[in-house]
């Protein structure tokens, strides 16, 4: 793990998810996405396709593979060129994979039983999904009082303008899917892609002073 791609989510604090079943056009959005300033990115495993779309795509950027659920799927997108690799579940043989091939495990969870005890194997970001279905903003302010220690990233639903919401509720990063890009040409996904980079640098900038 010669760099900390966590750590680089942490800082950016927005995180695209592209789900698509076309590689080319995966490859495509992802492009648009880095034009526009982002430098970790979410591929989800729709088809077995998709692993050339990583594959392409990890040329220019870092890709974390996602809706991974087993070894072979794991193995399939670290040959791939994946960085990191996310779960929609929790589960331990994705962090005895993590750490057998230290390889930064994005894990997820739903309720906040489940997130403590991802937090208790180390794992360093846990996505919560689907947040939008859970409660919301509000659901990340109520876990999060109670355990503040924990860092989440709401994902599930959430639409590019609620980021900044979800960043003022302590999450430490925001997970965006279709919102981001879908119904969008690849010049307004980058467009996009800048504008809430800025929205967001302008507002950590001001919570600092």
């Amino acid at each position: 793990m010669s760099e900390n791609y966590i750590q680089m989510i942490g800082e950016d604090k927005i995180y695209p998810i592209v789900r698509c079943k076309d590689a080319e056009q995966t490859v495509e959005i992802a492009k648009a996405l880095v034009d526009g300033g982002i430098r970790v990115l979410e591929i989800n495993v729709e088809n077995p396709s998709i692993y050339g779309a990583i594959s392409e795509v990890s040329k220019f950027a870092n890709v974390c593979a996602g809706g991974i659920i087993t070894s072979l799927q794991a193995d399939a997108a670290f040959e791939s060129g994946a960085k990191l690799f996310s779960s929609p579940i929790f589960q331990m043989n994705m962090v005895k994979i993590s750490k057998n091939k230290r390889v930064p495990f994005i894990a997820g969870a739903s309720t906040a039983n489940e997130a403590y005890n991802a937090w208790k194997s180390r794992i360093p970001l846990i996505k919560l999904f689907p947040t939008e279905a859970m409660g919301g903003v509000q659901y990340i302010e109520d876990i999060l009082r109670q355990m503040p220690f924990l860092n989440l990233m709401p994902m599930g639903n959430i639409k590019l303008s609620e980021a900044i919401t979800y960043i003022k509720a302590g999450a430490t990063a925001v997970g965006v899917g279709r919102d981001f890009f879908q119904g969008f040409t690849p010049k307004e996904i980058t467009e996009r892609t800048k504008e809430i980079l800025s929205e967001i640098k302008d507002y950590t900038e001001w919570s600092k002073k």
